[in-house]
Parts: structure tokens; sequence; C-alpha cells
């Protein structure tokens, strides 16, 4: 029997540091394509568009990464999918916040090569991977007070929380479009289109395409 080709996709806007994932995904883990994307909607796009992706690295500092609900968002739309974070912050806010979306693994840029190889193999063995460093990084409590920009913001300031494509699916969902006519509006898949009204979901604290058309609504008011 052919073995499956593993295909992963790393979603970070620095070239430099996406080029040395690429070739520890690719000498290292043995992953035979790896696709890149330079932002979270381009990442959305990419993933929505391809079902053979099995591990997506994602930049909390990227474009569009405003909010672990795109974290989560991308969780509960591709369920097969490993997601883990390599990330440049060492906050165990962040830490935490990221696992709390239910990525499988938290992965500092600081590490080595070898120790970057080493945490990446863990992840795709079903590991999930916390930085061993997190034990002696400050209590949530003595770090200096940074709300979650998801739950503590004003409610006018999720605006700031949604990338520029998930402004737009709004937008069109406050007309009381479809998922299929938002994507064609938008030239996107339904795929992808679903996925950024999960992130809409949970960036605007509602359950329902009501309640996100009535939120959003408010929110787009001309002035607001």
């Amino acid at each position: 029997m052919k073995a499956q080709r593993k295909i992963a996709l790393i979603a970070d806007d620095d070239e430099f540091f996406r080029m040395a994932l690429v070739s520890i995904l690719s000498s290292k883990l043995k992953f035979a394509e790896v696709v890149q994307a330079a932002s979270l909607d381009e990442a959305v796009e990419k993933l929505s568009s391809r079902s053979d992706i099995s591990l997506a690295l994602f930049d909390l500092a990227m474009p569009g990464m405003e909010s672990p609900a795109n974290l989560r968002a991308v969780r509960d739309c591709f369920k097969t999918l490993q997601v883990a974070v390599v990330s440049g912050s060492k906050n165990r806010r962040d830490i935490l916040s990221a696992l709390e979306a239910g990525v499988h693994g938290y992965v500092p840029k600081e590490l080595g090569v070898a120790e970057l190889a080493h945490a990446l193999q863990l992840i795709v063995d079903g590991v999930i991977y916390v930085p061993p460093s997190i034990a002696n990084l400050p209590s949530a409590a003595q770090e200096q007070p940074a709300p979650s920009r998801e739950a503590a913001s004003p409610p006018k300031s999720a605006l700031a929380t949604l990338t520029p494509r998930q402004r737009g699916v709004l937008a069109l969902l406050v007309q009381g479009k479809s998922n299929k006519a938002i994507a064609r509006d938008l030239d996107l898949g339904e795929g992808t289109v679903k996925v950024h009204m999960a992130a809409l979901f949970r960036s605007l604290g509602v359950r329902t395409r009501t309640a996100a058309a009535v939120a959003g609504g408010q929110l787009l008011q001309p002035g607001t």
C-alpha cells in the first residue's frame, strides 16, 4: 500500500523563518511538501482548498492572528488537522490562550534547529508539546495585565480582532447573504467562508447567524 504523502502548512509573515521551517520539515521530518502563507486569511484559504494538509504551524504575530478565536475556528473546522503555534512570544498568557484554543503544541522560535525539529516531531507523533520553560515563567497574576482582546475588549473594538476577509464576510452576512452567496461575491470557496464564519461567531461571542448579523450591524454602523 502506498504511503500517504505528508504535507504541512506554515503560516508566518517572516520569510526567513518560513524557509528555516521548510528545511526542517522537509529534511528532518520528511514532509513531501510544505505550503506557505504570509497571513491568516491566506492560510485559511489554502487549508480550505486542500484536504491533504496534515500539519499547520501558525505564528501568533502574523497578520490576522488577532484573537485565540481564530485558532479555535481552525481547529473546529479542520478536525483532523494538527495545529501548532510557533511563536517568538514566551508570555505565559499567550501559551495558555493558544492551548485553550485547542492547539497541539506551542513551540518557541528561539529553540535551536535540533530542538525545534524534536518539538515538531513530538507534535506529529501526537504529543501536546509545551515548552519546559513555562514552569519558570511568571504566573498570569504576576505578569503585566493583558486582558484577552476577544473577551475583555469593549464591544465596538471587536472589529479590531477581525481580519480584513472576516470583515468582508461579516458585511455580507449583515446583508442576509448565504455562505454560498458570500463565497461567490468574495471569490472564495464555501469551506473558506465556513472557517471565517466560525471565527466571527467566537470573536463576537454569538452562536447563530442571526445573532452575528445583529452584532455585525451594530459594529458596522457608520461613525461607530
